[in-house]
């Protein structure tokens, strides 16, 4: 199967006992949100799923092939992972980080080309940094960091999205820029799986979501499935309101 698949897979979570085993699949197409309240294990799944760590047991497969199977540079020609935050490492222009999205399509030593260039300046253009394209990393704003990231993964063209918080520090305007964008990755024959905090976000955009609670238990499913006000408040310890406005749910803190 063409995607990212899970088999028996417990994260692992220093001082929490095995939850529930994952065996899912992200197919092409589908965008996937990960809810949970902080501490369920999101960005350790997340990380997981990438290679980044190792799982306490189960297995990943990334096009019908374990992963660990993967060299790094065959993973990231096939899946993008966007940070909840970024580090500078070194200085950098926003081009030249950008261009580090090419770097896996690369051989050893080898400069990036015209058309690496060119992907990198749509990316810059279509997250609107285009503009501090000359610009280092380390005088941008947390959002302009954030939509950085991002086109940096445009760039490099993942047929996977695994994306912590891709919304971190947007305003409304870039919020709906950014999941947009990733409805665009989906609509495309990518697939896309995001953590998520804002519950409202999810329910208008994901077509799947995984819910993970703080003792390791979880559950997934469609949309319209798990959107369910008694699950949610389960989820969060927190009773909710619900309302419906352009045709998805609203959910916000009853009082």
């Amino acid at each position: 199967m063409s995607g990212l698949e899970t088999r028996e897979l417990v994260i692992d979570v220093p001082g929490r006992a095995d939850g529930a085993a994952l065996t899912l699949a992200v197919e092409p197409g589908q965008m996937w949100g990960v809810l949970g309240p902080n501490g369920a294990g999101k960005t350790t799944l997340l990380h997981t799923l990438a290679g980044l760590r190792s799982p306490r047991r189960g297995d990943i497969r990334l096009d019908d092939q374990p992963l660990a199977s993967h060299g790094r540079r065959q993973v990231a020609r096939r899946l993008g992972l966007v940070f909840q935050d970024s580090q500078d490492g070194f200085p950098a222009t926003v081009r030249e980080t950008a261009l580090i999205g090419r770097h896996p399509w690369l051989s050893p030593w080898q400069m990036e080309g015209g058309e690496d260039l060119r992907l990198a300046e749509a990316a810059l253009k279509r997250l609107d940094v285009a503009h501090l394209a000359e610009r280092l990393v380390s005088t941008l704003s947390g959002g302009e960091r954030q939509r950085l990231a991002i086109a940096t993964v445009l760039t490099q063209a993942p047929r996977l999205w695994l994306a912590d918080e891709p919304t971190n520090h947007l305003d409304l305007h870039h919020q709906t820029a950014v999941m947009s964008l990733l409805a665009e990755q989906a609509a495309q024959g990518r697939a896309v799986m995001m953590c998520l905090h804002d519950l409202n976000l999810a329910a208008r955009w994901c077509d799947q979501l995984l819910l993970l609670y703080p003792d390791g238990e979880a559950c997934w499913g469609p949309r319209e499935s798990m959107l369910v006000p008694e699950v949610l408040e389960q989820l969060y310890g927190q009773r909710l309101a619900t309302a419906w406005v352009d045709g998805a749910p609203v959910f916000v803190p009853a009082r």
